[in-house]
């Protein structure tokens, strides 16, 4: 069941290998790649607790290194940074040798951005153990780590050798976990691909419940568009701000809720797809009937649809459009925004009127 989706950038291009268990043949996929037979992994401890010793088996011949970081968001700043980039250097990581990334989109975006400054760069694989970076942040090279004034505003592109999703690791997730990756799935039908979209509505239910061949078909999908649009604008100067529909609102609802529990990223990201299509729909973009299609999807998947499903208090309209405009898609002090034609149909704005955003958010706190 063995999936290959190929980001073909010049120099730098590299495969997605999808299917499950992969871990369990590690070294197969990596070996090619290593110039010495040795690795560095850096793991998320709940990861590294759950799958690290199916991961050493997979990787037998080769010589290994462990550093394991603490689970969570909290852990995607300088001090997680400094810790990692001193192991590696402690432990001679040159730049021919091969970092592992082996967690989560929070691993993914720290080791990544570790390996990228390490020596001016060095390879690194990507393993990604949640549904959310199996379908998103393992591919694309986005690498960061988060400031006190926003999410992944300091960072760099640095393409991975090789990204290795096993979805049979997906069973260990929670419910909540696996949905709010699937809330980047979702996202990707909603931007791009009606069909795809029209094909989750059919087959999201036997996907969550955990049906193999759908995960595979599903993230081989989500990978593909990724791809296509990474391979078309790698630095997000055009097509690539696409990826961010609904991201706009989702990054300024986790600035609210503090980065915490209250509000996964994935979630963040449905709750954003949904008032995005909600502000296309008022701004006469699309349809009434497609802000109501995305809704009745998402909530038929147990997820989170509006402001009033997050737990807790959120500010006022005026403080959400606030830490908007900490965003890192604002340009010349204007806010963009992944509108949308229609389900599968978006497009980037900077022309979007304040008082319609914030009529979508008023209603939504209502």
């Amino acid at each position: 069941m063995l999936e290959t989706v190929r980001v073909d950038l010049p120099g730098r291009a590299y495969d997605v290998r999808i299917g499950p268990g992969l871990l369990q043949e590690a070294a197969h996929h990596i070996a090619p790649l290593l110039h010495r037979p040795r690795v560095a992994i850096v793991a998320d401890a709940h990861v590294a607790d759950l799958h690290l010793e199916t991961l050493l088996s997979g990787l037998e011949g080769v010589q290994t290194s462990v550093l394991t970081v603490p689970q969570g968001e909290a852990s995607k700043g300088w001090p997680q940074l400094e810790r990692i980039v001193d192991w590696l250097l402690d432990e001679k990581i040159e730049r021919r040798d091969v970092v592992v990334a082996f967690g989560g989109g929070v691993i993914g975006d720290l080791v990544g951005f570790a390996a990228a400054v390490l020596r001016r760069g060095v390879r690194f694989v990507q393993i990604p153990t949640s549904l959310l970076a199996q379908v998103d942040s393992s591919v694309g090279g986005k690498t960061g780590i988060n400031a006190r004034h926003g999410k992944n505003l300091i960072g760099a592109f640095h393409q991975p050798s090789l990204v290795l999703a096993d979805t049979s690791v997906l069973d260990a997730l929670t419910e909540r976990d696996f949905l709010a990756g699937y809330g980047e799935v979702v996202k990707y039908g909603l931007l791009g691909d009606a069909t795809f979209f029209q094909w989750l509505e059919a087959n999201g239910p036997a996907l969550a419940a955990g049906d193999e061949a759908l995960r595979v078909a599903a993230v081989r999908r989500s990978v593909e568009m990724k791809a296509e649009i990474v391979m078309r604008d790698e630095t997000e100067q055009g097509d690539r701000a696409l990826l961010n529909l609904g991201h706009t609102f989702c990054h300024a609802l986790e600035a609210a809720t503090g980065y915490s529990d209250r509000l996964l990223h994935g979630e963040g990201v449905a709750v954003g797809c949904a008032l995005a299509f909600e502000l296309s729909s008022r701004l006469g973009l699309c349809s009434q009937e497609d802000p109501s299609r995305v809704r009745a999807h998402l909530r038929a998947m147990g997820m989170k649809t509006d402001l009033a499903d997050i737990p807790g208090d959120l500010p006022g309209a005026e403080v959400l459009l606030e830490l908007m405009g900490q965003d890192k898609k604002v340009i010349d002090g204007k806010l963009r925004f992944i509108l949308a034609r229609g389900i599968g149909d978006a497009f980037v704005t900077s022309d979007v009127p304040g008082d319609a955003v914030l009529d979508v958010l008023k209603d939504g706190l209502a």
